[in-house]
């Protein structure tokens, strides 16, 4: 679906009209999952670039903590095992008005097969400090404000 990656910048508004059409406010999760050598989970979709945390949206009478464990297993084939962690809660208006996000961490999980066919471009897992170039700032805070534990920003 790399095709779809030309597409994006005339795809994303289109898609934030259908949101808003559809929902009055959107919610999206991410999940922060750490390996055995305190790596961090991160996967580049074939429609955008750059690496993200996994995840998505929290779709019509689903709550946040299956949504992310839905997102965890089709896109980067992690089983998460009891319950996530909740971080913080950001507000998104930077990208979408009314759009908020929800990043938890992922303590307990196991490696399955991702359920996601076509979506995810690559998976893998990098150490804080060496996370791929094209890693989203966003991304890059999140994962700072809590490895660190410092105080996190409300904007995404």
């Amino acid at each position: 679906m790399l095709w779809l990656r030309p597409l994006e910048p005339i795809l994303r508004p289109l898609f934030h009209i259908y949101a808003r059409l559809t929902n009055g406010k959107t919610i999206g999760v991410r999940g922060l999952a750490l390996d055995q050598e305190g790596r961090v989970l991160l996967i580049e979709h074939t429609y955008t670039k750059g690496w993200y945390m996994p995840g998505g949206g929290v779709e019509r009478g689903e709550d946040a903590e299956t949504a992310l464990k839905r997102e965890m297993l089709e896109e980067a084939g992690i089983e998460v095992i009891g319950r996530p962690a909740l971080v913080a809660v950001y507000d998104n208006r930077r990208v979408f008005p009314e759009d908020h996000v929800l990043l938890y961490r992922v303590e307990r999980w196991r490696a399955v097969e991702p359920t996601q066919k076509g979506e995810i471009l690559a998976r893998g897992f990098f150490h804080p400090d060496d996370l791929p170039p094209d890693t989203t700032p966003g991304t890059r805070k999140r994962i700072r404000e809590a490895l660190e534990r410092i105080e996190t920003d409300v904007m995404w």
